[in-house]
C-alpha cells in the first residue's frame, strides 16, 4: 500500500499549511489547494518537496465556482492515483451585523463555509470509499454559540456542524467524517475584527488562559484522519476550554 494522499483546502496559508506540513510529517501526500496564494502554495510545496520527493501537489480554484468544485477533486485524486483524506479547510470570514447583511454577504460565507465542503465530499465520495478514507470539517466553536455581528459566518458554519453529521451516516461504513471546532487559534490578517482589549478578553475566558497554536489544530486533524478508525460523526473542540466558559 502506498503513502496516503490527502487534499486540504485554503493549504498554503496558517492553520491550512499548518495541517499540510503535519500530515505530511506523518508520512502522507499531501495536494494542497489554493485560490488567490499560490505563491504560498509554490513556497510550501516546494519544502515539502526537497525534505521527500514526490509528496506534494497543489492545485487551483475559486471554491465559490460551484463549477470548479468536482474537477477540483479529480484533479487531486490524480496527483497519486487516488484520495485517502479530504480536509475542508477553506473559509471566508468577516463581520456581517443583521441591519448591514447582503445576498451578497451570504452568498460568500455560506459558499465557502457550507456548499464547497457539501460538493467536494461528494466528488470526493467515489474515491474516498474505494480508499475507505476519512473527511475533517473545520468548523467552529461559534457555530455552537454565536459570535454577535458575524450572523452569516456563525450560520455557515452551524450548517458544517449539521453537514459533518449529517455526512458521516451517508458515508458509513466506508468512509468516516469529522470535525473540528477550533477556538482563538490566529487572528484575523486584517487586524481589524478583534481589538486589542476584545483579543485580552477572549484570553481571559479560557480555561487554559491562552490562544492556540495551527499546531493543536493540526495535530487534532491527524488524529481524526489515522488514528480514529472508531471515531465518525463528532465535531471536537480544539479551544482550551473555552466553549465550555462562554
Amino acid at each position: 500500500m502506498g503513502q496516503p494522499a490527502v487534499l486540504v483546502t485554503g493549504g498554503a496559508r496558517r492553520v491550512g499549511a499548518a495541517i499540510v506540513r503535519a500530515l505530511h510529517a506523518a508520512g502522507a501526500n499531501v495536494v494542497i489547494h489554493c485560490h488567490r496564494s499560490r505563491a504560498d502554495a509554490v513556497r510550501l510545496a516546494a519544502a515539502l518537496e526537497a525534505a521527500r520527493a514526490q509528496s506534494a501537489a497543489i492545485v487551483e480554484g475559486d471554491l465559490l465556482d460551484p463549477s470548479r468544485l468536482a474537477p477540483l477533486v479529480e484533479e487531486a485524486a490524480a496527483r497519486f492515483g487516488g484520495l485517502d483524506g479530504l480536509v475542508n479547510n477553506a473559509s471566508s470570514f468577516h463581520p456581517t451585523p443583521l441591519e448591514s447583511l447582503t445576498p451578497a454577504d451570504w452568498e460568500n460565507l455560506s459558499g465557502t463555509n457550507l456548499r464547497a465542503p457539501l460538493f467536494l465530499a461528494q466528488a470526493a465520495a467515489v474515491h474516498l470509499r474505494r480508499s475507505r478514507g476519512a473527511i475533517v470539517n473545520i468548523v467552529d466553536i461559534h457555530a455552537e454559540r454565536p459570535l454577535p455581528g458575524f450572523l452569516a459566518y456563525c450560520v455557515a458554519k452551524s450548517g458544517l456542524a449539521g453537514l459533518t453529521r449529517a455526512l458521516a451516516l451517508e458515508l458509513a461504513p466506508d468512509v468516516r467524517v469529522n470535525g473540528i471546532s477550533p477556538g482563538a487559534i490566529l487572528w484575523p490578517d486584517d487586524g481589524e475584527a478583534f481589538a486589542p482589549a476584545e483579543r485580552e478578553r477572549i484570553t481571559r475566558q479560557t480555561p487554559l488562559c491562552r490562544s492556540g497554536s495551527p499546531e493543536d489544530v493540526a495535530g487534532a486533524v491527524k488524529y481524526l484522519l489515522f488514528d480514529a478508525p472508531f471515531v465518525t460523526g463528532q465535531v471536537l473542540a480544539v479551544d482550551g476550554g473555552r466553549s465550555i466558559a462562554l
